[in-house]
């Protein structure tokens, strides 16, 4: 097998895998028979397409494949009358009427957001199903052990079972209502293509494109909401660094070392309207989204990193507290405090944060900053925690050099 085809097979599979996911669970109405079709579609193209060439339609391809996969296990779970007329119809399904939302993957993120089931609950199922993303990878995304996200998933795909919630799109007055929900999971996906948690990616394009196709649709189906508004923005504001994180060598850069003329202008030009539109509409009340983005555009308008205006940042940080007191917002507070007011200061704020101790990023800080401290003996264990911990190829390679150096 020509490894060059199996990858671009293997890429175009992961590509495509979500979105017929989508459209299966909207035809067949099962998350788990949608998964197991799905799954069986994409082995059988990793199996096939890198020996028989990739299809014209590779999307149209893996849909036709896994609902004939869904017909078979429909035929041999149950004989009764009707399931065969009902399995056929699978392959050429009656028009649907028009809906609020017309993107599968879009109706199927609001789907999961059924106000049955618990916010946590909601947010994995999502990622997981829509987003590609494995337990593991939801896990971390959500900092819960894997253990524990197994159960979550489980006993959320039987309670849409068992209470037997439709797969359909909310009535438009319902939407608002899920909106928090739909773009927690948009953020999350973003993030995780944004630094992946695991593998030879440092980003994984696939998905940041797919979290920010998604924040689009949202901003033409709700274009006066600044959640939505924000969120697009922010996307879009951390998406145009996208070129400048890695270097020649595919070696991380971190922020300070980024060549800035490598930045995607037109989308931090996008962004900061998008920003200025959604302050304009939160005047009295801080939005999550619309603060993150202008903490994005604060550092994306900086000429250089030492021009950064560090106690705006700190400010923004401090209004995002209101509404969103987290311990990873406090992480990232406490590094623009070290940036504003020295290593120490920023290293108080940091130990204060016992709660991210199984987050290799908090580690990962307080290494830096005790490095800045000249306390190298400490900087060493900090960076070796952070590293059994776990994180991408491109984040490991990074630390280690950080640690090469003491």
């Amino acid at each position: 097998m020509d490894i060059d085809a199996g990858d671009a097979a293997a890429r175009l599979v992961r590509e495509e895998r979500a979105r017929v996911l989508a459209t299966l669970v909207r035809v067949t109405g099962s998350v788990d028979l949608a998964e197991d079709a799905a799954q069986d579609a994409v082995v059988r193209a990793l199996e096939t397409w890198p020996r028989d060439g990739v299809p014209d339609n590779p999307r149209a391809w893996l849909l036709v494949t896994a609902k004939r996969r869904a017909i078979d296990v429909i035929r041999r779970e149950s004989r009764r009358a009707g399931k065969e007329a009902e399995a056929m119809r699978f392959l050429d399904p009656t028009p649907e009427p028009a809906e609020v939302v017309r993107d599968d993957m879009l109706r199927l993120v609001f789907t999961c957001y059924h106000p049955t089931l618990a916010l946590e609950a909601q947010v994995a199922l999502a990622l997981r199903i829509l987003g590609g993303l494995s337990t593991a990878e939801v896990a971390r995304g959500l900092m819960v052990p894997e253990a524990t996200m197994a159960k979550r998933l489980t006993r959320a795909k039987q309670k849409i079972a068992q209470a037997r919630i439709p797969y359909r799109v909310p009535a438009a007055e319902e939407l608002p209502g899920r909106l928090a929900g739909v773009a927690a999971t948009v953020y999350l996906i973003f993030n995780e293509g944004y630094a992946a948690g695991s593998g030879a990616d440092l980003v994984r394009v696939t998905l940041t494109a797919e979290a920010i196709r998604l924040a689009r649709l949202l901003a033409v189906l709700m274009p006066d909401e600044p959640t939505v508004l924000g969120l697009l923005a922010l996307l879009l504001l951390h998406d145009s660094r996208r070129d400048a994180r890695l270097d020649d060598t595919g070696r991380a850069v971190l922020l300070a070392d980024q060549d800035r003329a490598r930045w995607d202008a037109a989308a931090i030009r996008e962004g900061v309207e998008l920003v200025g539109v959604a302050l304009r509409r939160t005047p009295d009340r801080p939005n999550r989204y619309v603060v993150e983005a202008v903490i994005a555009a604060c550092h994306a308008l900086a000429p250089s990193y030492s021009d950064t205006h560090w106690d705006a940042v700190v400010s923004w940080y401090d209004v995002l507290l209101t509404v969103n007191d987290v311990p990873v917002v406090r992480l990232n507070r406490a590094v623009a405090v070290a940036e504003r007011d020295g290593a120490a200061a920023g290293l108080a704020l940091v130990d204060q944060l016992g709660d991210l101790r199984s987050y290799p990023w908090w580690h990962a800080t307080r290494a830096e900053l005790l490095l800045r401290l000249g306390r190298g003996d400490e900087a060493r264990s900090a960076y070796e925690q952070a590293l059994a911990l776990g994180m991408s190829d491109p984040q490991v390679e990074h630390l280690r050099r950080r640690l090469a150096k003491l």
